[in-house]
């Protein structure tokens, strides 16, 4: 039976390294959808188990995300909420999400970003490339994308996340 009103489609963000990185917000959104789809559904466990969350989940990733978006989607028209998340960081960024996400454009569902961790801005700023740019651009230098790869923790950070802000350091200097 469908219902009236359609869902709302969440893409909640997820700690990058360390649990108690996560928006109250967050942690609210997936105590209360009718359903979590997750890219590792055991590595998500582990974060809802951590905040005592029970709300049911189901595998989301690369090799079954056009069947699981079409039966999210049919959740979704029915009036259910549902939340994407991925191992780490945010839905749809170089992991499953963009698919789901243009079928609920698609049926006119509404699509809310809850905002986390971000690895790229985490990067640019332990390694002093983010405040106020400087005159003469020393910012923004191939000194400081240096210090960017000699202070990343690779394990934590990713090693896209420490290349993009590698490049826009580069892109920064040659103003």
């Amino acid at each position: 039976m469908k219902n009236d009103v359609p869902g709302t489609l969440y893409l909640v963000a997820t700690p990058i390294g360390n649990l108690a990185d996560i928006t109250h917000r967050a942690l609210d959104i997936l105590r209360n959808v009718s359903v979590i789809a997750c890219e590792d559904t055991r590595h998500t466990r582990k974060l809802l188990q951590h905040y005592g969350i029970a709300t049911k989940t189901v595998s989301y990733h690369e090799h079954n995300e056009q069947e699981r978006a079409r039966e999210l989607i049919e959740l979704l028209r029915d009036g259910k909420d549902v939340a994407v998340v991925s191992d780490a960081g945010t839905p749809s960024i170089s992991d499953p999400g963009f698919r789901l996400v243009r079928a609920a454009i698609e049926h006119d569902i509404a699509i809310v970003p809850v905002p986390g961790p971000n690895a790229l801005i985490s990067a640019l700023v332990a390694a002093g490339a983010m405040g106020f740019a400087e005159a003469d651009g020393a910012a923004a230098s191939p000194t400081v994308a240096a210090a960017i790869v000699a202070r990343a923790n690779i394990r934590s950070l990713g090693i896209v996340s420490v290349l993009s802000a590698i490049i826009i350091v580069a892109l920064l200097s040659s103003r």
